[in-house]
């Protein structure tokens, strides 16, 4: 970037890689040094926990924070009743208002382990958007806010338009978000002085909608600031792997698989993601991202333990390493692997192996689990598994049996006692 900034929090995104787009660079530069600034970010509460994609921008919030200024975290309790349709081939299954307020539960969770919540000027605050969009006068809505909308510069919206040039439907339900998103601009501006909101590059449009609202009907100078929206260096989707999404809750991913998902990061990606998630120093994160042969993979395990730190803890990032340890170099099982225990009421009958590496979520369906096993990638205690159909009886079972997909996805499967 040619602008050089300010405050620190500008200087933190460039540096490290965050910056996308911002509507007025200098001026939120401008307003970052005055004083304290609340900015927000929204998540929709499509699911019970948050995952690796989100993870980027919850970095945002937490340097925002660290830099001396208020992180405000939406929970998206009413525009989840409607669906994002950004850059999306179909529309998003609705959810009732119980699982709404369920997956926000669960959500919530990630949020405190990046963030200081509080009273104090500078300490985070969590909203929910149901506590202004359920209570909508609809008529009124139209006419106080609908009218400052272009259809015609809805549809030119590159999130719209790519669903429309491949002739998906999009929905007139779907088609209310952006109003509704740009709404929730307006309201966290007038109640809690929010001068800033941040998003992943898919946002942009949104974003700049609610910046234009809140200036036709509240005279606000607000802004916005986008990130990138981020693959590996091999082409996939940040935060995807092959058994699924990589989610930050506990309860949803073990400690030791969110570990062993860092430590797998591409050569490539390595400098990078110290920089995006992580605390430190710009010049280690780049020493280490240079290293090269057997060298890089002690960035890794470093990559691993910093990323597993800040949303599990001190404990569980030492305890995945040594189970990482145990597990590659001595040949062991571990102590932190996914276990599956079973009852034997399960077992009267036996279970298929290729069941099992299902029930273990080391592969999505018995096809999957069969192909593995065609492919020779699937061992049992360290031994290949040939027969997709051979039985495992409660006998089997008396010590536990170690079951492996590939090279570095690994499971357990005890018998309950």
């Amino acid at each position: 970037m040619t602008y050089t900034p300010k405050s620190d929090f500008i200087r933190i995104m460039a540096e490290r890689g965050f910056l996308a787009d911002c509507t007025d660079l200098q001026g939120l530069d401008e307003a970052l040094i005055k004083g304290v600034v609340p900015a927000y970010i929204g998540y929709d509460a499509t699911a019970k926990s948050l995952h690796v994609g989100h993870l980027l921008n919850i970095m945002v919030l937490r340097w925002f924070q660290k830099t001396g200024h208020k992180p405000i975290t939406l929970m998206g309790g009413g525009t989840t009743k409607v669906g994002d349709p950004s850059f999306r081939s179909e529309e998003r299954p609705l959810l009732d208002a119980a699982a709404i307020d369920s997956n926000i539960n669960g959500m919530q969770q990630v949020f405190a382990k990046y963030l200081t919540y509080g009273d104090g000027p500078k300490d985070a605050i969590m909203l929910n958007n149901a506590e202004w969009l359920d209570g909508l006068n609809y008529l009124d809505f139209l006419r106080d806010v609908g009218r400052h909308f272009s259809v015609n510069r809805m549809l030119s919206f590159e999130s719209v338009k790519s669903r429309l040039d491949r002739e998906q439907s999009l929905s007139f339900l779907e088609f209310n978000y952006m109003i509704l998103q740009a709404y929730d601009f307006v309201e966290i501006y007038r109640r809690h002085g929010c001068l800033l909101q941040m998003g992943g590059s898919d946002q942009w449009g949104n974003i700049v909608n609610g910046i234009d609202l809140a200036r036709r009907i509240a005279d606000a100078e607000i802004y916005g600031l986008t990130t990138p929206l981020l693959t590996t260096s091999d082409g996939r989707k940040m935060g995807k792997s092959q058994g699924g999404a990589i989610w930050l809750n506990a309860d949803m991913l073990s400690p030791y698989e969110f570990w062993q998902f860092w430590r797998n990061t591409t050569d490539a990606d390595v400098g990078r993601f110290l920089k995006l998630y992580t605390e430190l120093p710009v010049d280690e994160c780049n020493r280490l991202g240079a290293l090269e042969g057997a060298e890089i993979n002690a960035a890794k395990i470093i990559l691993a333990n910093e990323v597993t730190r800040l949303c599990h803890g001190d404990e569980a990032a030492q305890a995945a390493e040594a189970t990482a340890r145990e597990v590659f170099e001595k040949g062991g099982l571990g102590d932190d692997l996914p276990t599956l225990t079973l009852a034997a009421s399960e077992l009267t009958d036996g279970i298929s192996i290729s069941q099992l590496f299902v029930r273990a979520g080391l592969a999505k369906s018995g096809k999957d689990a069969k192909r593995l096993i065609t492919e020779g990638g699937a061992r049992a205690n360290d031994t290949p598994v040939t027969d997709a159909g051979q039985m495992i009886h409660a006998a089997d079972l008396s010590a536990p049996l170690k079951l492996t997909a590939g090279k570095k996805r690994h499971a357990l499967v005890t018998l309950e006692s």
